[in-house]
């Protein structure tokens, strides 16, 4: 298992990667050591490595979508050795939002054949390892409030990622009614 950090127009970002794709992704921290940090706390068996070319195309992917464009990040492959199914599938659906659309945890919840399990795929999402990949930040409450988001930065993140793609209207907390 391998790691290299990068910059984006948010800060310094990780990959981490094996033979079989994209193990991790860690959003911009406030410097490299907290991004490195932060790699190395999830991965402690990743090394660093020049990347391979389907993982070089990955982080060029990301640096774009970060500032600003609106990149397709679906054929990046990624590596669910250990994925729980349902999270999977949570995954893989949120990967079909693409840039500058949104949809609610409820959503997925139905798209899954689920209702009534918006909470979960909340929670799936919460410990999604590809953030912006898999882009969990499209995901938004039912009320159209952020919800949560786990990443460094947490929901300010979440809410500049959604700038940089274009989404307007998403409120900062949700209703008190």
């Amino acid at each position: 298992m391998h790691f290299m950090l990068f910059e984006t127009a948010l800060g310094p970002c990780g990959v981490v990667w094996n033979e079989h794709g994209l193990t991790g992704v860690h959003l911009p921290d406030a410097n490299h050591a907290r991004t490195r940090a932060g790699v190395t706390r999830r991965f402690p068996d990743a090394s660093p490595a020049e990347p391979p070319p389907a993982v070089r195309d990955a982080i060029d992917g990301i640096g774009a979508l970060l500032r600003g464009e609106k990149r397709d990040l679906r054929d990046i492959a990624l590596n669910f050795d250990g994925v729980p199914a349902f999270n999977r599938r949570v995954y893989e659906l949120a990967r079909t939002i693409p840039p500058g659309a949104t949809m609610t945890y409820g959503d997925i919840a139905l798209r899954l054949a689920m209702p009534g399990t918006a909470r979960a795929v909340g929670q799936a999402l919460g410990q999604n390892p590809w953030p912006i990949v898999v882009p969990c930040h499209r995901v938004l409450a039912a009320d159209g409030g952020m919800g949560g988001f786990s990443a460094p930065g947490g929901v300010a993140t979440k809410r500049r990622m959604l700038e940089i793609e274009g989404v307007e209207g998403v409120r900062a907390e949700p209703r008190l009614f």
